[in-house]
């Protein structure tokens, strides 16, 4: 594919991320598949706790973030898992973001755990996107035991980097796909419209 950019969201804060390796290695398969990609990493925006009364444009670099995603043609999202669910500086980052810069863009999921799969950040991830009437991609990427799963920058276990070349390649893949219908939590998410 030629003229596909995609993004990759990191969720992550922590300086040795292992979301932000995983995303870097799912941005590399991309990059093979013949697409131009970057890293939006959280920690480089001044993003306050979101505020329905603050406008996008009054919210630090949320506007800034905003404007990023909407000229990706593809988002890959990369959290941690945090009590179940992902974290929250990428709660706060969406709930900046609407159908603008998700409604029928492909997005694929990435979620990392220090224990067992991060299965339940995975379909959190998930419902938000189809409320935002994205088109998920049904191939995710889940990295448990992240202290053994990544050792510096490089992956210990072959079949789980697999995993995530694969994220980084169908996001090139479907990009340009055309979801049809709209999802029904799409329909009832009036507070996404006109961010």
């Amino acid at each position: 594919m030629t003229d596909v950019h995609v993004a990759a969201l990191c969720g992550s804060l922590r300086d040795d991320s292992v979301t932000r390796t995983a995303l870097e290695r799912a941005l590399e398969a991309a990059d093979d598949a013949g697409a131009s990609t970057e890293l939006i990493d959280l920690r480089e925006y001044d993003i306050p706790t979101f505020d329905a009364d603050r406008s996008r444009e009054d919210a630090g670099e949320a506007a800034v973030l905003a404007e990023r995603l909407r000229k990706a043609d593809a988002i890959v999202l990369g959290t941690p898992m945090y009590h179940g669910s992902y974290a929250s500086p990428l709660k706060t980052a969406l709930d900046y973001c609407g159908f603008d810069e998700f409604e029928d863009k492909t997005v694929g999921l990435l979620a990392v755990s220090g224990g067992s799969f991060p299965v339940t950040a995975l379909e959190h991830l998930r419902s938000v996107c189809r409320s935002l009437n994205a088109w998920v991609l049904p191939h995710q990427a889940a990295v448990p035991n992240s202290k053994s799963a990544v050792d510096g920058d490089e992956f210990a276990d072959a079949k789980l980097e697999q995993r995530v070349v694969t994220l980084g390649r169908r996001a090139v893949q479907y990009a340009s796909i055309e979801p049809d219908p709209d999802s029904f939590e799409s329909d009832q998410n009036v507070g996404a419209a006109g961010k």
